[in-house]
This record gives structure tokens, sequence and C-alpha cells, in this order.
């Protein structure tokens, strides 16, 4: 099996547990339902994830990087701050970076992550995993002098890129503990635009990162 067809399984399994954990909620739902919604042998479930909590990490792992990637992909003549604002509007408009219809599913999952420990555990390490990418990605907008290899983050912009991603993520999880809609004032969106406005102050570009 290639690779892309392994990632392409994992996806499907992901997505066949996340619709049987909003329908019926997690503690009901066991990695041999997910196998049979998907149609496989749970044999062949236990290949790719080692719980049913970890199954969905690929959709949570699919969020966080189209989330930093909108950073990289982001104007190069934007500042480090409005680079990052960039990528929220692009990533968290219902209807933008995950369609309108998909969005009590994203709440739904990410308050999951608050109700169970395995799951917490999940989302913490990708959240963490996310954090280095991003890092990475400030690295390549910052290096000077034109390299085609951006040096490695320093652990200024380690911090920098922990900042922003704990704003985003803490936007994400307050939208998704109450009943705003993704839209308005009280969505993720809105949210994660007020944390970053509220480090307005933050030296994102200290010298040295």
């Amino acid at each position: 099996m290639t690779e892309r067809r392994k990632a392409e399984t994992r996806m499907e399994i992901a997505r066949a547990a996340a619709g049987l954990f909003v329908r019926q909620g997690l503690r009901a739902t066991r990695a041999e339902d997910i196998a049979q919604a998907v149609g496989i042998a749970p044999r062949t479930f236990y290949r790719y994830f080692a719980t049913k909590e970890e199954a969905i990490a690929p959709l949570y792992v699919t969020g966080a990087q189209r989330w930093a990637e909108a950073v990289r992909s982001a104007p190069a003549a934007l500042s480090v701050p409005a680079a990052l604002e960039h990528a929220v509007r692009h990533t968290l408009t219902p209807g933008a970076g995950v369609s309108a219809a998909s969005w009590e599913w994203v709440r739904t999952l990410i308050h999951l992550a608050d109700t169970s420990p395995a799951l917490r555990k999940v989302w913490a390490e990708v959240c963490q995993s996310a954090e280095h990418h991003l890092a990475s990605i400030l690295a390549e907008r910052t290096a000077r002098g034109g390299d085609n290899v951006a040096p490695a983050p320093s652990p200024r912009l380690r911090f920098t890129a922990a900042v922003a991603g704990a704003a985003v993520r803490v936007a994400m999880e307050t939208w998704a503990a109450g009943t705003a809609a993704p839209t308005g004032e009280q969505g993720p969106m809105a949210l994660a635009l007020r944390n970053l406005e509220a480090l307005r102050g933050f030296d994102w570009q200290a010298e040295g990162a």
C-alpha cells in the first residue's frame, strides 16, 4: 500500500470516527464500530490507531496545518502579526477554511477533548506539533538574505509560535465550550482576532528572532 493510500485510509477512519462521536457520543462508540463504519476489520483499524480517541487525530492535524499553511501563504510584505490575522480570517471564516455545515462537528470534537482525558491528550499533542510547524514557517518568513534554506527556529521564534498558537487554540476552545454561532462576535474568528489584538504589545519580531 502506498503512503498516499495509507493517508487516505487514515482520513477515512478519522471521518467515520468523528461522525460516530458526534452522533452517538464518545463513550458509546467502540473501535469496532468505527471499523465497521469504514468497512474494515478491527485488526486493520488497530494497524492505524492504538485507540478510538487517536482515530480523530488526522482531523485535528488537518485543521492545525491549514492554519499554519495560511500563515505561510500570507503575502510576504505582511508583518508577522498581520500574517497571523490574515491566516485567522482565511481559516476561521465559515465557508472559507471549513464549510459552514462542518462547524458543529468542529465544536463537538473540540469540546469532547475537554471531557475525555484520552482525547485531551491527542488534542494537546496535535497543538504542540502545530506550534513547531508554525515556528518553522515563521523562520522562513523572517529569514534574512533570501536564503533558500530557512534557519532552524530560534527559541524566540518558538515562543512566538506558542503565543500565536495559544491565541487561536483558546479561541477555538472557548467557542466550542459555548453555543454561539460560528459567525459573529462570539465566533472563533472574532475570538481569535481579539486574542491577537490583546497581544498587540507583544514584540513579534524581536532582534535575534
